[in-house]
């Protein structure tokens, strides 16, 4: 299933669209790095494992993303594919990717957080996930 990016003034929302809430999180996950540079230009060198929690699963979209955003910072890398593991609010991921290099990955702006603003996770009519949110850039 696909992500997708939807229009909100200096920032961006990021959009994932899946048959299960993981694959829309993951999903959702891409949309973010898309923000950044082509998904397809990063290497998947190097594993790390992400866990959140929340009480419901709005907060643990926020949450997951900036766990995102948190890793990339800390490793000054990028990530270009992601799996995620549900159980009720629990999330567990893997994200795979590799050190940043600015002239390869060509960042087009810098994530800073994700935020409440269009906030959502829910099933469509169609049967399909829907996560999304804005991403403060």
């Amino acid at each position: 299933m696909p992500w997708e990016h939807f229009p909100h003034g200096a920032d961006i929302g990021v959009r994932g669209i899946g048959s299960t809430r993981a694959e829309a999180f993951a999903q959702a996950a891409m949309a973010l790095t898309a923000a950044l540079t082509d998904p397809a230009q990063v290497a998947l060198e190097d594993a790390v494992e992400i866990r959140c929690d929340a009480p419901d699963d709005e907060l643990l979209l926020v949450d997951w993303l900036n766990a995102i955003v948190y890793e990339m910072a800390l490793r000054n890398a990028l990530f270009g594919r992601f799996e995620v593991r549900l159980e009720d609010h629990r999330l567990t991921a893997t994200a795979w990717g590799e050190a940043l290099d600015r002239s390869r990955h060509r960042p087009a702006v810098e994530v800073k957080g994700a935020t409440y603003t269009a906030l959502s996770v829910a099933r469509r009519e169609d049967g399909a996930w829907i996560a999304q949110c804005v991403v403060d850039v």
